[in-house]
């Protein structure tokens, strides 16, 4: 009985952060444009700068038209829209945008399409030259949408069609399973 739990603890251990679905980025994909700013400390001036003039309603309206989603890393806290991410995501999220090591924040847009966009910030960074860089994408990228599902369509289609005959049968329910034999040890 040990040597089952170590296994199935150790299976758990190796194949979890494998299954794991940790990459925020990719969840925004074709929905939204990622603004990362990956900063040292919580105290980062450009940080604390981005943060402020968001509260600003002129500019929460602005992020908010241009599909702009901010993802802050500062330390190792991660949050979205001020919403606490996981350590395993924020990691993911640093992997997946950090330029190495490098002193100071960093600032960088993710295209709807998963292109990266390096923001030049020379100590502060206005809101006006976010902006300017998400309305300078081509014009294919601002068209990019997350592609609906087409398996859906058909299987209601489906569905629609049998419910539409007569002397359709209704569906036999299915045999309950027997119950498990017990381990033998």
């Amino acid at each position: 009985m040990l040597v089952r739990s170590l296994t199935l603890a150790v299976l758990l251990a190796i194949a979890g952060p494998l299954l794991a679905d940790d990459n925020p980025l990719d969840l925004d994909a074709g929905r939204a444009r990622p603004l990362v700013v990956i900063a040292p400390t919580s105290a980062d001036p450009l940080l604390r700068s981005l943060n402020e003039s968001l509260k600003d309603p002129a500019t929460q309206a602005g992020f908010k038209e241009r599909g702009l989603v901010l993802y802050s890393v500062a330390g190792m806290i991660g949050k979205r829209d001020d919403k606490n991410l996981e350590q395993q995501t924020t990691m993911a999220l640093i992997r997946q945008v950090s330029r190495g090591a490098q002193n100071g924040t960093q600032v960088t847009l993710v295209g709807k399409d998963g292109s990266k966009h390096v923001l030049d910030n020379d100590g502060s960074l206005d809101m006006s030259k976010v902006f300017a860089a998400v309305d300078a994408l081509p014009a294919e990228e601002k068209a990019i949408s997350k592609p609906e599902p087409q398996a859906a369509p058909a299987a209601a289609d489906a569905k629609a069609g049998k419910a539409g005959k007569a002397d359709a049968k209704p569906a036999k329910p299915a045999k309950p399973l027997p119950p498990p034999k017990p381990l033998e040890d």
